[in-house]
């Protein structure tokens, strides 16, 4: 009887373990989970995940502790995801640096198109072309003009490779040469911008409250239609540089493998939590805009991924950008 009841004992163990990935994803969340952030504190992608965070525990009944992991373009941050357990306690939140660009860009140690389990994608945004307040120049002809002017005193802030590739577009459809400095960080070189220490810096929507306040100045924007922010500031398409019409995008992410069943769960915390109005709100005045509810799926932000591969990877090989 001994015997028997080891050998019961031990198929029924076996059994658990064998059913135990779908009993977990069925149970999930049941422990708290970890958004990473990779980005530092206090800027827009930092504002996005607490929002996240704080509306979607109340859905998934379990708290979500933001990390904020810098370096290396973000590349640092999202590495952890990579290499976390895949059972939906480790989300990160990218974009396409992170998520794309970084991987033409650095030796990542794995594949970036491949290595995450996408969610949810989150909001578009565009970039605005800053300017320290001093500049003379009134709109962006003359801008261009005056960079034409002065190409070896000129400079432009650079940070993520996103701003980096934009700048060197920027170069290669109006014809001007200046000089870049790079900055580990977007909040750096906006301090520069206001100081005067550089001469432009292509931002994200939120440094507008600076242009408002009469700290710098902006002279376009990428996306196709002017910003609700800022409708007096025109796009570039409208002054006849459409190559520049582009908006970079933000999603979700989990590691590679996790559960259908916990990316669903996730998935329906993150598109109630967007749907929220007070969510809405804030989203908007930092100058991000919603994917429409039929986008915010899996397989639109998988979609995102391959595209923003396709198009960018061969301009960072054409444009030689090299991690700094």
């Amino acid at each position: 009887m001994e015997r028997r009841q080891y050998l019961c004992f031990a198929a029924g163990a076996a059994a658990l373990l064998a059913i135990s990935p779908d009993a977990n994803a069925q149970t999930y969340p049941s422990h708290p989970i970890k958004m990473i952030v990779p980005a530092a504190a206090g800027g827009p992608t930092d504002a996005m995940g607490g929002l996240l965070a704080e509306r979607m525990r109340g859905s998934l009944g379990q708290p979500i502790i933001v990390e904020n992991v810098t370096g290396a373009d973000g590349s640092i941050g999202v590495g952890r995801v990579v290499h976390a357990k895949p059972d939906g306690d480790t989300i990160s939140i990218g974009n396409m640096s992170t998520h794309v660009l970084n991987g033409a860009f650095y030796s990542l140690g794995y594949d970036v198109l491949n290595a995450f389990a996408p969610i949810s994608p989150l909001v578009t945004t565009p970039l605005v072309l800053t300017a320290r307040k001093t500049i003379p120049a009134k709109d962006l002809p003359e801008l261009i003009t005056w960079l034409k002017v002065n190409p070896t005193s000129a400079s432009v802030g650079i940070s993520a490779v996103t701003f980096r590739l934009i700048t060197r577009f920027f170069q290669k459809e109006t014809g001007t040469q200046f000089t870049l400095v790079p900055y580990r960080g977007a909040a750096p070189a906006r301090q520069d911008l206001v100081a005067g220490q550089i001469d432009l810096l292509f931002d994200q929507p939120d440094a507008l409250t600076l242009v408002w306040a009469g700290s710098i100045k902006a002279y376009a924007v990428t996306s196709d239609a002017r910003v609700a922010l800022a409708p007096g500031i025109p796009t570039f398409a409208e002054i006849g540089l459409p190559a520049l019409s582009w908006s970079g995008w933000y999603g979700l992410f989990a590691p590679r493998g996790t559960p259908k069943e916990v990316i669903d769960k996730l998935n329906a915390a993150t598109v109630e939590a967007l749907a929220d109005p007070a969510v809405r709100s804030r989203l908007a005045d930092l100058g991000l805009r919603l994917f429409p509810p039929e986008q915010q799926t899996p397989d639109a932000l998988g979609a995102l991924v391959n595209a923003a591969a396709e198009k960018w990877w061969p301009l960072i090989k054409e444009f030689g950008i090299k991690a700094e």
